[in-house]
């Protein structure tokens, strides 16, 4: 069940809905979209599973556009509170709290709100579109840096001639990832024959950095200082880093274009309208006086 601050605020933005209709339906009403499906029934009027969604949505349960199975515990807890608030506003109406000037003001405002709303949505609607999403990501893809990888494999040893043992070894052919599970004392890696993957050198240590730049595959560099012992490596492959796919970068692009849509739709309302702001700016501090110490505007302007 909602709190009770949910419920006064859903009271009055159901109300500003509900002026106009606030009777009794049949049975038989259509659906407000397609393939829509009746859930409940309060009093004769149709809850929608549509209604159920858009309020999971506002209360940031699920994403717009996302499926909400009307079997789950997710839905049936927001059709209750979709519930409680027709109940909550008919029952204000009925009490003609409605009338009240404050409450028109507030049922006003509510309105403006998702009028609001449904015009950006309808304006990213036409804006935010596959083919939108892709040519920006065709773009980012030209101008973007790609890091290079390297998939290394290490041994790390005590002393200084361990290691040097050890890289005698290998020079006499013994198998890197077989010395690393018997001799590395690294036990992140040790047991899966020193394999650290792939990496950009950015990410490393900067001895690693000095000792890899220049190696080509299927060097042995090493062994080289670091603060866990000695390490020898073994330079595996290079490669260009991976740029990102299509689908992990579309919820960044998506709110890209929608924050820029929205952006230029108010630029080109505000350039159209007058707007007078009646209030005084208080946000900028006074200057503080001329013998004041250093810091005191920082500390004037609510900043450490």
């Amino acid at each position: 069940m909602a709190t009770h601050k949910a419920y006064l605020s859903a009271l009055f933005v159901a109300g500003a809905l509900a002026l106009a209709g606030c009777g009794k339906a049949g049975v038989n009403e259509r659906p407000p979209e397609r393939g829509d499906q009746a859930v409940a029934r309060v009093d004769g009027r149709t809850v929608w599973a549509s209604d159920v969604k858009r309020e999971a949505v506002a209360q940031g349960l699920i994403g717009q556009g996302e499926p909400l199975d009307p079997s789950s515990d997710m839905f049936r807890r927001v059709l209750d509170e979709v519930v409680d608030q027709k109940l909550l506003a008919a029952e204000a109406l009925e009490r003609k709290l409605d009338n009240d000037p404050a409450a028109q003001r507030r049922l006003a405002a509510a309105r403006e709100r998702i009028l609001g709303d449904i015009l950006v949505e309808s304006v990213v609607a036409d804006a935010v579109n596959d083919n939108a999403i892709r040519g920006l990501y065709q773009e980012q893809l030209k101008q973007a840096k790609r890091s290079e990888e390297i998939r290394a494999r290490q041994i790390v040893l005590a002393s200084a001639s361990d290691a040097e043992a050890v890289r005698r070894l290998l020079a006499a052919g013994a198998a890197f990832d077989a010395v690393a599970a018997e001799r590395s004392t690294d036990v992140a890696s040790r047991f899966n024959g020193g394999d650290l993957g792939y990496f950009t050198l950015d990410v490393m240590p900067d001895a690693y950095d000095a000792a890899l730049k220049g190696a080509k595959v299927g060097d042995v560099v090493g062994p080289f200082q670091v603060e866990s012992g000695w390490v020898l490596l073994k330079v595996e492959d290079r490669r260009l880093e991976a740029p990102i796919s299509l689908e992990q970068a579309r919820p960044q692009i998506v709110r890209f274009l929608t924050y820029d849509r929205i952006r230029d739709l108010l630029e080109k309302l505000r350039s159209r309208s007058k707007v007078e702001t009646l209030v005084k700016n208080e946000s900028t501090a006074p200057s503080p006086p001329a013998d004041a110490p250093k810091g005191a505007a920082a500390v004037q302007g609510g900043r450490p």
